[in-house]
């Protein structure tokens, strides 16, 4: 049974990392989320933990003035990736070995329910592992590696 936590190995904290997934990383937009991401390859030199893929929620503090709502939005967007991470996109890239930096930044503009966080989340991790197939799992970016 696959456990849904949310651990330490799973958070992106490396500033090195960070700035490289900004520079490098490719992103789209699934409504409340912008996803920005990246698979680094044997050449980047990045050293990243144990876990196939890292991950950093944000929230804007331009859309959120006050912190208690900046971190309710933060607890939910948490909650609904923790949920489904282990659904598709956590086998999916062990399955292809592929090690995957990524971001999940709350474009809306206002508080939204949970109900409607939770599905748009699921739509997002679904075109995330769909674009990671298409960039990282072509035969031309194989043969690079």
């Amino acid at each position: 049974m696959i456990k849904n936590t949310f651990k330490k190995e799973e958070r992106l904290c490396s500033v090195k990392l960070i700035d490289t997934l900004f520079h490098k990383g490719s992103s789209f937009v699934c409504y409340p989320y912008r996803v920005v991401f990246y698979a680094p390859r044997e050449d980047d030199h990045l050293i990243m933990e144990n876990s196939s893929s890292q991950v950093i929620l944000a929230v804007s503090k331009r859309r959120f003035k006050r912190a208690v709502d900046r971190n309710l939005m933060k607890r939910r967007m948490r909650e609904c990736f923790r949920l489904q991470k282990n659904e598709g996109l956590t086998p999916f890239l062990e399955e292809h070995q592929l090690p995957l930096l990524f971001t999940i930044q709350y474009v809306g503009k206002g508080l939204l329910a949970y109900d409607f966080l939770y599905s748009h989340m699921e739509k997002a991790l679904v075109k995330l592992k769909n674009e990671c197939s298409k960039l990282y799992l072509a035969k031309d970016y194989q043969a690079d590696i």
